[in-house]
């Protein structure tokens, strides 16, 4: 094993696992696989399994195929296959030649199918859907409310013989039955406790075109026996799904060692649960549907498409992710680890601008008429090879309307008359006054003076200023607008609601609000789009595709003010 699998070998109960089977010479190298179902975008819970399943393989010198698991017509499109492509490429994962579809297994599944009857496994059904059902039977609870599972009733047809299936089930490959007629059932144990046990269907007649296959077949193979034989036939050795799954494993072995194909194994882990978040695509094409969002990639959505929108950097999603750890049961993870993860990242790597959200006029009565200063700003503090800019400073600029006050609170150390402030890389100024809107009562200009020997923020004789403020130059300032965006859903889990609500009733009412009248810097002109900032002393910012060449929008990716990190350090000193 080599020094890298050395050091992972007892991170969790995944790679303990895997170092054993290859330990023992159960598997002689290691193959994993990510297999999205073509029917909706990826989602962050998503990204937890491409960080499974692309990690362990490389820990161990393995492999991840990348596997589209298109067995379901009515619902798949190639537009989600470009788009699960474009987000694991973004997330940092590289599935190289290894892209896989289980429709290109349709024939050799079709044979294995056959296999099976031929050992006498798997029978042709007529039962219909709420028939087999019923007859599979339920959990029930018994007089002590204990749950348990009564035998099931075999199907009539259960015992016809090898010949006769064989037979039924290829003119129903042939389309000689219609929709819904008969199934391809395997033949394994109506009394099993586990209810996918009691003979799960394995094909169903549908004559529904594939994106892929157009309309050479009218029959599909079910998920739960495609998944195992489609990882048998790429040779997967460790086939990593989420925990929802551990109760379909006695299936998958035992089609794997029925069809007499390679041993695969199955391994579950606990899935991702995100506080104040749905991890669903049935929820989330419900949000999108029903127009509780502007689509898949609404900045407000979990998905990749809507975090990489939002401005949520892919380092700092594998950071957060690395962090959760896998686990053996579920759990709710704090969204605020999530933001802190992403504050973290860009601190580092964003560009600093200054930018008024909702801006006020600021005049300085003695500033020289007509001048312009060019001051120079650091680009990111963090990353002293990112160097400076330049930014115009003149005696009109705009300010945002929170740094003033008539009447001060307590401790109120901004914009208030009488009271000193530092214009960020600029000049100490004093308030000297201010106008307001007759009707409104609104402040619409904020009069003040400067010390011009306070360039660049400090005095001369060493006065204490305690406020510092950002502006922008009214004369330079480029107008953009600002989407702010908040939580989804007030409650941490949307899910839970009482009798008669759903989890829409659960939506918040200030997941966005917007400042139609902010303004920048001139700088902000030549970000591109897709880029993510930090506007000083008010979050990160990222440009978005609604962009104009007349106006810019930037979505805000996260506040400055970490309250994770509180909590963070909070624990640590309790420890």
């Amino acid at each position: 094993m080599s020094e890298a699998n050395e050091k992972t070998e007892y991170l969790d109960f995944i790679r303990e696992a895997v170092a054993e089977d290859l330990r023992t010479g159960r598997f002689k190298e290691v193959r994993t696989r990510f297999p999205p179902e073509p029917n909706g975008w990826l989602h962050i819970g998503h990204a937890k399994a491409l960080f499974v399943d692309f990690g362990v393989a490389q820990d161990f010198g393995g492999k991840c195929n990348l596997r589209m698991d298109d067995t379901n017509p009515e619902k798949e499109d190639m537009e989600y296959v470009e788009a699960i492509k474009r987000d694991i490429k973004w997330l940092g994962y590289d599935w190289e030649d290894r892209l896989f579809f289980a429709s290109d297994y349709y024939e050799i599944l079709y044979d294995l199918a056959c296999k099976l009857i031929r050992k006498g496994l798997a029978y042709v059904d007529d039962l219909d859907e709420e028939q087999i059902k019923e007859y599979r039977g339920t959990n029930v609870p018994d007089k002590n409310n204990i749950t348990f599972t009564p035998p099931g009733r075999n199907s009539p047809w259960r015992d016809r013989s090898v010949e006769e299936n064989l037979d039924l089930f290829g003119r129903m490959r042939a389309g000689e039955f219609p929709d819904g007629a008969k199934t391809l059932r395997a033949k394994i144990d109506m009394a099993h406790p586990n209810l996918l046990m009691r003979d799960p269907v394995m094909y169903r007649i549908r004559r529904e075109p594939h994106y892929r296959t157009g309309t050479k077949w009218c029959i599909y193979p079910m998920y739960d026996f495609a998944h195992p034989l489609s990882d048998a036939i790429e040779g997967v050795t460790h086939s990593l799904c989420s925990l929802e799954y551990e109760i379909h494993r006695p299936l998958y072995e035992w089609f794997v060692k029925n069809a007499e194909v390679f041993p695969s194994r199955q391994i579950e882990f606990a899935r991702l649960n995100l506080s104040h978040t749905v991890l669903s695509k049935r929820w989330l094409l419900q949000l999108v549907r029903e127009k509780k969002v502007s689509g898949w990639d609404d900045p407000r959505m979990p998905t990749i498409a809507g975090l990489r929108r939002r401005g949520y950097s892919p380092e700092g999603i594998r950071d957060f992710l690395g962090r959760i750890g896998i686990a053996k049961t579920d759990s709710l993870v704090d969204i605020q680890l999530l933001e802190h993860c992403i504050r973290e990242d860009l601190n580092a790597r964003a560009r600093r601008y200054m930018a008024v959200l909702d801006p006020v006029k600021l005049v300085i009565e003695n500033w020289p008429k007509d001048r312009v200063d060019w001051l120079d700003a650091v680009n990111n503090p963090e990353d002293p090879a990112s160097g400076t800019r330049k930014i115009p400073f003149s005696g009109m600029l705009y300010v945002e309307r929170d740094d003033f006050r008539e009447t001060p609170p307590p401790k109120y150390y901004r914009l208030h008359p009488g009271n000193q402030v530092r214009l960020r890389y600029g000049y100490i100024v004093t308030c000297t006054g201010y106008e307001k809107d007759a009707e409104t009562g609104a402040v619409t200009l904020i009069r003040c003076t400067y010390d011009p020997a306070t360039r660049g923020g400090d005095a001369p004789d060493n006065r204490k200023v305690k406020g510092t403020i950002h502006w922008v130059s009214a004369d330079h300032a480029i107008p953009f607008e600002a989407r702010l965006y908040d939580y989804l859903f007030e409650t941490e889990r949307p899910m839970e609601v009482p009798e008669g609500k759903t989890f829409l009733d659960n939506l918040s009412d200030h997941s966005l609000t917007v400042q139609y009248n902010a303004k920048a810097e001139p700088a902000v002109a030549e970000i591109a789009v897709g880029t993510t900032v930090q506007f000083e002393r008010l979050g990160y910012f990222c440009k978005d595709i609604d962009s104009t060449t007349q106006r810019a929008v930037f979505n805000r990716t996260v506040t400055l003010k970490d309250t994770w990190a509180k909590i963070e350090k909070k624990f640590q000193g309790q420890a």
